[in-house]
């Protein structure tokens, strides 16, 4: 009688079985881990787009902050070639932040929407943006705030706002 050799069927079960459990402990904690790192870029876009905002006023004056996010960026055909930036396309944020104002279009989990213009005498002295996941408890679980004091704040239930709790 020969001896065969490989497997049985029973233990190549368990083998499938110890995976399945593994793997079952191992995602929630990537998910976690995800969401946790999107919510970090969301606040370091916010904070990039501060200190745009700020470069932004600084080199055009006549118009303080900028109308909108996509003011901001710019393609980068114009961007690369001497006086290409303008107060409609400065060039100072990468393009992938400037457009990503809606779900279809949002960075790591997150769309940015540019709200509350304060304009006086025809120029912009304030604004606010807005950081909301695409899809909440997925992407991220917090919501973001900035205006043009610079100070983030976050909300838990909503959108962020003004009166939110700022991030230590």
């Amino acid at each position: 009688m020969k001896k065969q050799e490989g497997f049985s069927l029973i233990e190549l079960l368990i083998v499938v079985a110890i995976i399945l459990i593994i793997a079952a402990i191992a995602i929630p904690n990537l998910m976690r881990s995800k969401m946790a790192a999107n919510e970090a870029s969301a606040i370091s876009s916010l904070r990039t787009i501060n200190t745009a905002e700020v470069t932004y006023a600084t080199v055009y004056p006549s118009v303080g902050y900028s109308n909108d996010l996509p003011s901001l960026g710019g393609l980068p055909a114009a961007c690369g070639v001497p006086g290409g930036a303008t107060a409609a396309s400065a060039c100072i944020i990468d393009e992938v932040l400037a457009t990503s104002v809606t779900v279809a279009t949002a960075k790591s989990g997150y769309f940015y929407t540019y709200g509350g213009l304060v304009a006086v005498g025809g120029i912009n002295t304030g604004y606010s943006v807005t950081a909301s996941p695409t899809i909440v408890g997925t992407a991220g679980q917090r919501y973001f705030f900035t205006d043009q004091s610079g100070v983030l704040r976050y909300g838990l239930t909503g959108p962020a706002t003004l009166a939110s709790s700022a991030i230590q």
